[in-house]
């Protein structure tokens, strides 16, 4: 947009990202969310410490080769270590080493981390943070000053924190990223202090802010910073990172590029943020929590009848921007609230011509509180529901006809990972298969002996993974005669959906929201196929 302020976006999942629980990205995983992160438009990519593992080493000799058209890629590093000279520096000559165009390395700001950490004087700590950036400046490097304890620091000791921005510009530093390491400012702290910074400096080079989530704030921190004149901005596309995780850039990307006129990716480019946001969860192999802003499966969902109603007529009645903008989608959740106008609304995906007069419509929804009455809850099961409307509407065609299942546990584990087998018989298209599998518990079993089976007559569900698996029982007084609830969330790579199944068994409970997770599958492949032909 014409007029509007730039921000710059580094992108941190692949190094800050990398120290949350959990995460651990192979080289490969790391092209991909580059290629990702790029295809968004972020203006840089912090990659990783070259210097820190062989791994990092080569992942920045792949990354040479990619054409990247929006992203730099960077590589992160410390300053000089105490006492000895750049050029001696293992560390800083493996940054050169790496090739990349802009270079971010982190020093002290905080006092007590200089005398009491890392054990040298408060001179020798600014030598060492003034000679780094010189060094890589002079190498032909963009260099990039995060000032880690920052906000800590200046509160300790403010001239002292200043004193070490300064050292950073002497060496030719071109950014200076305030980092809020400890996460424990609250707002004014971080607008004041940013803004104290952006007086003193913000004429010479860039100011930036990294945050942390330990107070809930990362989020708002930024933004009070960007407020306060920062221009760069850093955190990670999912929020991930050491402790309570990083500041979310796909929430501060949306806030600042729709709510206060700031430029963040291509204006095209915003509609990318909930897939990239997906396929990042994705490849770091994690559930993407559904309430996240802008890009959580219910950012947009909708359940009350009256909130339903009022959306249909004008979704700006409750909702703070239209969903298409961030590439996300509306969703009206089923439950025994749910109005009439939801289920017509609902159905129309699949059969526009019916209408809320149709006999069809008083069908479903009889059905669907007969079986919310069973326990079924179709709120968190898009899958199941939309199997159900084909169901009734005449859309659904059966793929498999089950002829039997069983399962069994094996104790004690014959080998690691295994501890159930299962066995079933189906037929497609009158030719029967019958298969085996053996996993981790009598569900995973059965989820490989399915696949299995349905491999050679339908390739797609290659694709498919269990990405979640709930259950919940649902009536505690029966003990172990309880009925359960099972929820399965399924993903092919580009989509995700859930399922549900109802038994007192919860082997059946589980095989039918199985059934129906690859029927959904099945079914979505077969509707592109035929729109593809149109």
């Amino acid at each position: 947009m014409s007029g509007q302020k730039v921000i710059d976006i580094l992108d941190s999942t692949l190094r800050d990202g990398a120290q949350g629980e959990g995460i651990s990205f192979s080289i490969q995983d790391k092209i991909h969310i580059v290629q990702a992160l790029d295809e968004l438009g972020v203006a840089y990519i912090e990659a990783g410490n070259p210097g820190s593992n062989p791994k990092d080493m080569e992942f920045f000799q792949q990354v040479k080769k990619l054409d990247l058209k929006n992203s730099k890629v960077c590589a992160f590093g410390s300053t000089r270590r105490k006492d000895i000279s750049c050029i001696e520096d293992t560390n800083l000559q493996s940054l050169l080493s790496a090739e990349t165009e802009t270079v971010v390395f982190f020093g002290k700001s905080w006092d007590f981390q200089v005398t009491d950490i890392i054990r040298t004087t408060l001179e020798e700590n600014l030598q060492m943070i003034t000679d780094t950036a010189e060094f890589l400046a002079k190498n032909g490097r963009n260099v990039i000053y995060d000032a880690e304890h920052f906000f800590t620091g200046y509160q300790k000791n403010p001239e002292y924190a200043m004193k070490t921005l300064q050292a950073a510009v002497d060496g030719g530093a071109s950014v200076l990223c305030l980092c809020e390491t400890k996460g424990g400012c609250v707002l004014n702290e971080c607008r004041d202090i940013t803004s104290e910074v952006v007086k003193r400096f913000g004429d010479k080079v860039k100011i930036g802010i990294h945050t942390h989530n330990d107070s809930g704030l990362a989020v708002a921190n930024t933004l009070m910073a960007v407020d306060a004149g920062a221009t760069h901005v850093q955190g990670t596309i999912l929020g991930i990172g050491e402790r309570t995780g990083n500041a979310n850039l796909s929430t501060i990307i949306a806030n600042l590029q729709l709510k206060m006129g700031y430029t963040c990716v291509p204006k095209d480019n915003l509609r990318l943020l909930t897939p990239t946001v997906k396929k990042a969860a994705e490849i770091a192999n994690m559930s993407l929590e559904s309430g996240m802003p802008y890009v959580g499966q219910n950012a947009f969902a909708h359940k009350a009848g009256m909130h339903i109603d009022a959306v249909l007529k004008n979704p700006f009645a409750y909702e703070h921007i239209e969903p298409e903008l961030v590439g996300n989608e509306r969703v009206f959740l089923m439950s025994e609230v749910a109005g009439r106008s939801m289920i017509i609304e609902k159905i129309q995906k699949f059969d526009p011509s019916i209408t809320k007069d149709n006999p069809m419509v008083a069908e479903i929804m009889k059905k669907m509180k007969q079986m919310e009455f069973e326990g079924y809850q179709f709120e968190g099961a898009d899958g199941s529901f939309e199997l159900l409307v084909r169901k009734i509407i005449g859309k659904y065609q059966p793929f498999f006809k089950l002829h039997y299942y069983q399962s069994n546990s094996v104790n004690p584990r014959p080998e690691q990972g295994v501890n159930a087998c299962a066995q079933l018989k189906v037929e497609v298209d009158g030719k029967i298969e019958v298969t085996a599998g053996d996993g981790d518990g009598p569900v995973n079993a059965l989820d490989i002996a399915l696949r299995k089976a349905l491999e050679k007559f339908y390739p797609a569900v290659e694709q498919m993974r269990l990405t979640d698996y709930k259950v919940r029982v649902l009536d505690g007084k029966s003990a172990t005669a309880s009925r359960v609830r099972v929820l399965i969330e399924t993903t092919d790579g580009a989509d995700s959906w859930t399922t549900v199944g109802v038994s007192s068994d919860l082997v059946e409970a589980s095989w039918l929201a199985l059934v129906d997770s690859f029927e959904y599958k099945l079914i979505k492949d077969v509707e592109k196929r035929f729109k593809a032909l149109i």
